[in-house]
Formats: structure tokens, sequence, C-alpha cells
């Protein structure tokens, strides 16, 4: 595992370029070459050295560095660049970053032949960003100047087009990430071995992972299987038709295989599993900031009828239930608020405001039937203030066994209450069957721990 530490926390980063060459097609260019080193020298905290073939950025030969870089960023056309590989890997460099593609059988088995003589390891090629680690800043991405919030959420991409979607959504609505991985062709790293670093990657919290196809289920599955135990997986999977299998053969070199064989591999490693980038992002801010539900039963609290009745539907749908609120928790809150209906999905009326939302929300979750709760929380057409929301978050962490999700319906409305909490455990979506759709994720996630224990 040295190899794939060093590929995210190195302590030195050689990048290797051409301040000339430009293909007619590919990435290789000045203008990749110089992005990714302007990114690396403004956000890595290690030593960053440049090696450019015209010698105009830093060195022009090895011979010229006084220590031997730990990783190695490859942005040259293919036949240059396994000339350079070669010349690193004999200089005692241990792990590369492909970022170009376009190579040939026969490039990629003289790159193979290379690993297995030096035995480095390779991530790529046709990595197209390469790798980010936000705890020290190691971005070799050529996203000028773009650098995701530092947090829990890890993400693997087969593809750097679906990668850089996910970095521009992270840092558009300001998810918190560890680490990113864009891995390309997949001539040596894989899935597998990412995981399984990022297993015992303390930063860490959830993995979210983007495949198109796998080079050994049963290893992946073993591993899947082992990381579930210590914190979920959710994966978006491409390729699932058989005009896109064969898209993705030539995109990526994968093998993608029948799509029933993949779904009950997931199952079988208790992966959760996505059906598009929106439900990854908001699978995943769920399982980073609240704990997994360990029952079925959903409990609605809202200052508006109609979305919190389409939240109940959606509830349904997703083969959750409504719970049904005990006698007591009805009366303590009809007793209390005696204009409020305490039939769940409860409506606390249009000029609720943070005392009565606080209130009923902790006598919600104090119910032994209730095991996890929906808030919605409108603004326009109602009396609740953004700073309202700060009951909810302080409530919540009285429960830390019951996940809490909120739902400030709308975009402005959402925007404003984003502004006080979004940086609280509670997560947060702009409508109702987003915040349902996150619940039954945590749901998911506490059935395969209750597998897993024996539950």
């Amino acid at each position: 595992m040295s190899s794939v530490k060093t590929l995210f926390e190195p302590k030195t980063v050689l990048l290797i370029g051409s301040s000339k060459i430009k293909e007619k097609v590919g990435l290789a260019s000045p203008r990749l070459f110089k992005d990714v080193t302007y990114n690396m020298k403004r956000f890595f905290k290690g030593r960053t050295y440049v090696l450019d073939l015209e010698g105009k950025i830093g060195a022009s030969s090895l011979n010229e560095l006084t220590e031997t870089p730990e990783l190695a960023v490859v942005m040259l056309p293919p036949g240059k660049s396994l000339v350079y590989i070669e010349k690193c890997a004999a200089f005692g460099v241990k792990t590369f970053v492909i970022i170009t593609g376009g190579y040939r059988d026969e490039q990629r088995q003289q790159l193979l032949r290379v690993k297995e003589d030096y035995g480095v390891r390779v991530l790529g090629p046709n990595t197209v960003m390469g790798v980010i680690n936000t705890a020290n800043g190691l971005n070799t991405t050529f996203e000028k100047g773009v650098l995701p919030r530092r947090g829990n959420i890890a993400f693997i991409s087969q593809s750097g087009g679906v990668g850089a979607c996910l970095l521009d959504l992270a840092c558009f609505y300001g998810l918190g990430v560890s680490k990113m991985a864009f891995m390309g062709d997949k001539i040596d790293l894989d899935d597998v071995d990412l995981i399984q670093y990022l297993r015992e990657d303390e930063e860490t919290r959830v993995i979210c992972l983007y495949m198109e196809g796998v080079k050994n289920g049963r290893q992946f599955i073993k591993e899947a299987r082992k990381t579930v135990e210590k914190k979920p997986i959710l994966v978006l999977k491409g390729g699932i038709t058989q005009e896109s299998a064969h898209r993705a053969k030539s995109h990526t070199g994968s093998i993608t295989g029948s799509d029933e064989v993949f779904d009950a591999a997931f199952k079988k490693a208790g992966i959760i599993r996505v059906e598009d980038v929106e439900e990854l992002l908001n699978a995943a801010l769920a399982l980073s900031k609240q704990p997994p539900m360990l029952g079925d039963n959903v409990a609605i609290v809202s200052n508006v009828g109609g979305p919190a009745i389409l939240a109940a539907d959606a509830v349904e749908r997703s083969k959750l239930k409504m719970a049904k609120l005990s006698e007591e928790t009805k009366s303590r809150i009809e007793r209390l608020y005696p204009g409020v209906d305490a039939t769940n999905p409860i409506d606390l009326i249009a000029d609720a405001r943070s005392d009565r939302f606080g209130k009923v929300l902790d006598f919600v979750l104090a119910d032994e039937n209730v095991d996890g709760v929906l808030v919605i929380n409108m603004l326009k057409s109602c009396f609740f203030e953004p700073e309202d929301a700060k009951v909810i978050p302080k409530v919540a962490a009285k429960y830390p066994n019951k996940p809490v999700v909120d739902v400030p319906a709308g975009g402005e409305d959402f925007e404003l209450v984003y502004k006080v909490i979004g940086d609280s455990p509670i997560p947060l979506y702009n409508l109702p069957e987003k915040g349902v759709k996150a619940l039954k994720a945590l749901r998911l996630y506490g059935k395969i721990l209750g597998k897993r224990q024996g539950g």
C-alpha cells in the first residue's frame, strides 16, 4: 500500500511536460503543463519539481534535480511519456500519474514492462486529471485555481469527464472532499487498490465510485465487503446498456459485463448503488454527516402541507414507512400547540418559528417509533426566518443515533438557510424527494451494517 500512499501523500512531486509540444488531437499541450504546474505550486504543501523538455520552466533533465521525487506526473504524448517514465523509474521514482492518453497496444505493453522491471505503480494512462488530496493540497488537475473544500467524501472516477463533473459540483455546492482520483484506463492501479487505501484513510468517511468496468470482480467484492464495515461505498455504474457498454470499451478499455451481474455483485459486497450523479452527491452528503438509519420509520415535520404530502408519497415509493407516532408524543404536541394536528406528516402551520420547530422536533426524535426525521422549513409564504434553522442541528445533536435531514424547499430559500446551517451536521436538500432519497441511503447502510453484525 506504500505506493498508493505515495499517490496521495507524496512529499515530493515531479511534473513532466513540455512548454512547446502540442498534439493535434490530445491533451499534451503547453496549456495543460502550465495549468497543472500553477495548481501544484499554489496548493501543494510539499516540494514541486518541474521538468520541461524545452528547459523553459524548471529543469530540463533529471540530473538537475537535488533529490528523487516520490511521485511523477507525466503530461507528454505516449512515445515521449514512455521514454521519461523509464528514465524516472531508473532514477528511483516509484509512482506515476499519466494524464495523457492515446496509447496503442504495443505502448501499453511497453508501459507494463517498465512497471514490472522497476516495480513502479501507475495510475492511468488517460487519467485526464490525476489526483487531488485536499489535506496536503495535492492537485494535478488543469482546472486552474480550483480545489474543493476539505472534507470527508472521497471520489474515484474511471472517467475524467464524470470526475470533472463531480469536481465542479463539489465546488459549486461546497461539499467537503477528502480525496479524488481519476483512474482512466486502469492499466495498473484500479478500484481495488484505491478502496484498500481509502478504507484506512482517516480523512475519508464515505467513498463514491464511478465505474464502467472492473478487472478482478472477486477481489473487488472482497475488498468492498471489508470496507463497508468501516465506511459506506456508493457506486454509479456506467455502460449498463448495449450501446453505452460498447462506447465504454472504446473509452477506457472497459469490459463492462452484464448489468445484472454487477447489480448482484454490488449487493453481495454491501455497496449502495445510485442511478445518477445528483443522487450520488446527495447520498454522499447524508452519509458523510448523519448516522445510518436503523429502522424504516420516517417522521416528517413541516411548516407547509403540500410539500409534506409529497414527501410522504416519496417515503412510500422508497419502501420506507411513515412512522406511527405514539399517543404520548401526539398528546404532548397537541397540548402545547392546540392548532397543530400531530398526525405524521406533522404540519406546524405557516407561522411556525424556531421555538415550535425545536420543541416538536424534540418530541418526535424522542419517540421510539421514529427512526429518522425529514424537516421541511420553507421561508416563502411562511413566517420562518433563516436564523430559525439553527434550532435543527441543536435539537438533532441530542439524538446522535437518529438521522435528520432538512429541506428548505426551493432555490432562494435553500440558499438562505444554507448560509446559516450549511456547515452544520445537518444535510440540506432543495426538494422533499431528494431528502427522502437521502434517508433511503442512510437506511440502506443501516441494513448493510445490521447484516454484517448479524442483525
